[in-house]
């Protein structure tokens, strides 16, 4: 049948992934760095992607499609879901050591100076595994009345002192929304509803991709219905603060 569905220009896009948060259906995917319509029968046509698009990569186009078939799409959440809760009840059980939960006690050591100052033997501030986004539960004792950071995963990389000015007094969460095939707004949303945080700190890198996770922080915030503190930091790729 010929319908509208959308039309993705490889050239204009930036790979940010924010139109694979907005769209619902779960329709686009990022492949190689770059947004893609993966089935047509999960593109409905409404084009909720349109608006979150920066470049204008995102248009309309009528061509012959597969209908939008509502049930797949449905399923398809479904078992997203599950296989969420799975990864979740396996790191809750004591399953895989990389998703098993962990809490480190920090308070007892004295801490070590923040800032660009470099120490020799500097020691990790990490207060609790896992920290990827996909691998972390949804509630957890050392959530209650955390200050919880948000990071990009390459901000550790390029901001020297990370652990001693991001990390340190915080619980720490990380990902990237250009390869994680994943909306990280649903995973954050149960967070902030499940727990009761103090604040929320985004670190992000400048590049546009990373855009994808600072919207997907805000989203949860809004979707929560919570009014939480929270701040938004940016990392140049040369390992400045610019923000």
């Amino acid at each position: 049948m010929v319908r509208q569905v959308i039309k993705i220009d490889e050239e204009k896009c930036n790979g940010c992934g924010l139109c694979v948060n907005a769209c619902h259906e779960g329709a686009i995917a990022l492949v190689r760095g770059k947004a893609h319509l993966m089935r047509d029968d999960y593109c409905d046509g409404l084009g909720d992607c349109l608006p979150s698009c920066p470049t204008g990569a995102i248009s309309f186009e009528q061509r012959e499609a597969a209908a939008y078939d509502e049930a797949a799409v449905l399923k398809a959440k479904e078992e997203k879901a599950a296989k969420e809760k799975q990864i979740q009840a396996r790191a809750m059980a004591g399953g895989c050591p990389g998703s098993r939960m962990m809490q480190f006690d920090r308070t007892s050591r004295k801490p070590q100076p923040s800032g660009t100052e470099q120490l020799q033997g500097a020691v990790s501030e990490l207060s609790q595994w896992p920290v990827q986004i996909k691998l972390a539960p949804v509630n957890a004792p050392y959530f209650e009345g955390a200050d919880l950071l948000v990071a990009a995963d390459c901000t550790a990389y390029a901001y020297a002192s990370f652990h001693q000015d991001f990390i340190r007094g915080r619980v720490t969460l990380i990902g990237c929304p250009k390869l994680d095939d994943v909306d990280y707004s649903e995973k954050l949303t149960e967070i902030l509803c499940r727990n009761e945080l103090r604040s929320v700190t985004i670190v992000r890198m400048e590049v546009p991709c990373c855009g994808g996770l600072e919207q997907a922080v805000k989203t949860a915030l809004q979707n929560s219905g919570k009014m939480i503190p929270w701040q938004v930091r940016v990392i140049s790729t040369d390992g400045r603060i610019l923000s």
